[in-house]
């Protein structure tokens, strides 16, 4: 009895230890993408560098999610978490979330995190873009991308035209998975 009271205030303990750590705008549960399963950003990230996009499955720039995927498949196991956020805020999402979900998970093989369509953009913006437009600039369109290091600091933004496996990216990702470590 006493070890299985001993492992809850563990496990309640780090919990209340990760939520604390948590920035506020991340600490928020999100639906998966096509999904009735939700996922706490905070759980997701645990701490850990995450590069938050706004995408969209009928634009220029949804060719970059090939590029994403790789990026989420190189350095997953060395700490970075990715997190697509559909939006139609510049016209260019399916309605069907279905759809749109065909669109990551088929066409493109996403497996990194990609939580339902939301606003990215003025006041009706889902929480974790309202904070990124209040600390740096909202996207100006799709496939903007945002790095923020484990304590929830923007690191870097790179607008829609930065391709995920230019060096620049991969280098300012190496630089924070590095400070990260260390």
């Amino acid at each position: 009895m006493i070890k299985y009271i001993t492992a809850i205030a563990l496990l309640t303990g780090s919990f209340a230890m990760s939520a604390a750590s948590c920035p506020e705008y991340l600490n928020v549960e999100a639906r998966k993408l096509h999904s009735k399963e939700n996922v706490n950003l905070c759980e997701l990230t645990q701490g850990k560098p995450v590069l938050i996009v706004n995408t969209a499955s009928n634009c220029g720039f949804t060719p970059q999610f090939d590029a994403l995927e790789a990026l989420h498949k190189q350095y997953a196991d060395k700490g970075l978490v990715v997190i697509g956020f559909p939006s139609d805020d510049f016209f260019q999402e399916e309605k069907d979330e279905a759809k749109t979900a065909d669109v990551c998970f088929i066409n493109y093989g996403v497996s990194f995190t990609m939580v339902a369509t939301s606003p990215v953009r003025g006041d009706n913006a889902n929480s974790v873009f309202k904070y990124l437009g209040e600390k740096s600039d909202s996207p100006k369109w799709n496939f903007y991308k945002y790095l923020v290091s484990g304590d929830g600091q923007i690191v870097q933004q790179f607008n829609s035209r930065v391709k995920p496996d230019s060096e620049e990216m991969k280098k300012a990702i190496e630089s924070v998975l590095y400070t990260q470590s260390t």
